[in-house]
């Protein structure tokens, strides 16, 4: 039976866009409880003065000099340059913001660029043959399934679902019960959010459910995308 790395049956990934100041408190929970998490960043707009307002916070970018301390141990994936609406470019353009973005971030990060977000989740043929034709393996659409399904297609990744969903832990009981089957819980996200919501307690109490675990392999998406 296939399994996954130390014959693990289970998987958890996660993946979180726009390398915003709340990754900071986001990536401290990650790291203590050995989970692993994809950060997809424009690198176009990088920059704390790159700011807007949610309600009643204001959220920054963080600037590009401290994201490769930050993220170090997890994976960094593209969100292209600039954050468009992938649909209103021409071929030219949406190549530009691929290829870009992916060089700008392996030059600051210093590893391999495998994936990507989709902002907006703009997703469909025109844009997935784009991604592949930049060498890219996966992509994160924002439709979810609720389910624990390895993906078919990765250029149009589903995950299990967005960390506000009201059957979160419920999920994660479901995740965690006895099987032989394989088993990918994905979750994703902005980490601004649980300031906005004023609930950062769902994913520390996410976390502590799911950590520490020997059946889990605490995996990037692109570690994911390799297999």
């Amino acid at each position: 039976m296939l399994k996954f790395p130390g014959g693990r049956t289970h998987a958890l990934t996660f993946s979180y866009d726009d390398g915003i100041f709340q990754d900071m408190r986001l990536v401290e929970l990650f790291n203590l409880y050995g989970m692993k998490g994809t950060f997809n960043l424009n690198s176009g707009i990088q920059t704390k003065s790159n700011t807007w307002r949610n309600r009643d916070v204001l959220v920054r970018r963080m600037e590009p000099s401290v994201l490769p301390d930050l993220y170090a141990g997890h994976e960094i994936a593209a969100h292209t340059l600039t954050h468009p609406h992938l649909y209103d470019l021409s071929d030219e353009a949406l190549a530009q913001e691929l290829r870009q973005d992916k060089e700008n971030l392996e030059l600051l990060f210093k590893q391999n660029v495998v994936g990507m977000a989709y902002p907006f989740g703009d997703c469909d043929s025109r844009i997935c043959k784009a991604v592949r034709d930049q060498g890219l393996l996966y992509g994160r659409c924002v439709e979810t399934t609720e389910r624990f399904d390895l993906p078919t297609d990765p250029l149009r990744w589903e995950g299990t679902c967005h960390h506000n969903n009201p059957r979160l832990m419920e999920l994660a009981d479901q995740f965690l019960a006895e099987g032989e089957d394989l088993r990918l819980f994905y979750v994703w996200g902005h980490s601004y959010e649980f300031d906005v919501d004023r609930n950062w307690e769902v994913m520390e109490d996410f976390c502590e459910k799911l950590g520490g675990r020997e059946e889990i392999w605490y995996a990037t998406n692109g570690e994911m995308s390799y297999g």
